[in-house]
């Protein structure tokens, strides 16, 4: 997010406020599981595990990138790093034993691909906020994210009615670790280059730097523990673009828009889902979950919409075109930092890591252009 100003003090929480968290919690996901089903219910509850875990323990992926480039502070890295380490440890066994039940989150290298993560790199750090940081900020009331929230869906929308286009500018075949070194080796040359990236960041830091806090530590294995849950329960890699696109496809129908002119909005499968509630589409249900979780951490912190953000209006202009652009130049690079970065790499695919190479490179970018756009609040 753009920075806001320093928090309101919080508010007290009385406990029967507490306790109507708890319900609502539990309505939540009993609700869901009865509309829907058992397994959608559980995917509800893995996404507010992960909201509850991202806002209450303060992991997430576009704050620790932007310390790394501005003060050599590698501990949330090395916590991003170290969860997605977890997941490859489990999901590499997983996908070689049940090839026709789970997939992996694999995809091409290409030059959109290249130039969205580059691009996703920038606006990231425009608005302070990745994907899943974006849901987050938006779910604890944050008032930026809240505006980039619904450009962020209509870039992923119009990224993906367009996304044939881009990938005929030229995309090299996909291409996985497991089919370059069978799943042990791919297993083996994931965990080597999280290691070596690790070293490489340590070693530039600061001798003051060089630890990783115990809440992250914590994290990274809770948020690895629900990464591995969502592949065994839906049979597919924690993701959250496509829902995103999905809620502003739903939109643009209801509003009378043809989308048989997109090549992938009108295959049979997005035709399907676009007929059926968002409440069976795995995405949108941990989408929600994470809203939903960060939401009642704000509320039981009591400081719900406390951060008040004093910005000029080119900073709220920013943040829409920010989350549009977010929005598109995820849908070319196949993900974001969730679906790209951290499930890409945990399941052995090399454009995980492409996009880690040129979405870093676009945030370097960005955090500068920050303080040329003067988005600092006042």
């Amino acid at each position: 997010m753009l920075r806001p100003s320093p928090p309101l003090p919080a508010r007290s929480v009385t406990m029967p406020t507490r306790a109507s968290l708890i319900v609502l919690l539990v309505g939540v996901v009993g609700a869901t599981a009865l509309l829907v089903g058992a397994r959608y219910g559980a995917l509800l509850l893995v996404g507010l595990g992960l909201g509850l875990t991202l806002e209450g323990l303060r992991f997430g992926f576009a704050g620790p990138w932007r310390a790394f480039i501005l003060r050599r502070e590698p501990a949330g890295i090395a916590a991003q790093l170290l969860a997605i380490a977890g997941v490859a440890l489990v999901a590499f066994p997983l996908l070689a034993m049940r090839p026709d039940e789970l997939v992996g989150a694999h995809a091409p290298v290409g030059i959109a691909m290249v130039g969205g993560a580059f691009v996703f790199g920038v606006s990231m750090q425009l608005v302070l906020g990745c994907g899943s940081g974006t849901l987050v900020n938006a779910g604890s009331g944050n008032a930026i994210a809240l505006v980039a929230l619904p450009f962020f869906a209509i870039g992923s929308f119009a990224g993906a009615y367009h996304l044939d286009w881009w990938i005929d500018l030229g995309t090299a075949p996909m291409v996985t670790l497991q089919s370059i070194f069978g799943p042990l080796g791919g297993l083996g040359a994931t965990l080597l280059g999280l290691a070596g990236v690790t070293a490489i960041l340590f070693l530039m830091a600061a001798p003051q730097n060089r630890r990783i806090p115990r809440r992250l530590w914590i994290a990274a294995a809770v948020v690895a523990g629900l990464a591995v849950l969502n592949l065994v329960i839906s049979g597919q890699p924690w993701g959250v673009v496509y829902g995103l696109g999905l809620w502003a496809a739903k939109g643009a129908q209801f509003f009378g828009a043809d989308l048989a002119g997109s090549v992938f909005w009108s295959t049979p499968g997005n035709v399907e889902r676009l007929q059926q509630t968002i409440l069976t589409d795995v995405t949108s249900l941990t989408n929600i979950g994470i809203i939903l979780g960060a939401f009642v951490v704000a509320s039981w912190r009591g400081g719900l919409g406390g951060d008040r953000a004093r910005l000029p209006m080119n900073g709220w202009v920013v943040a829409a075109l920010a989350g549009l652009l977010m929005g598109y130049s995820s849908r070319l690079a196949f993900g974001c930092n969730v679906g790209a970065f951290f499930s890409g790499i945990s399941t052995g695919s090399l454009h995980g890591w492409a996009w880690f190479a040129f979405a870093f490179a676009g945030s370097a970018l960005g955090v500068r252009l920050r303080a040329r756009l003067s988005l600092e609040p006042t």
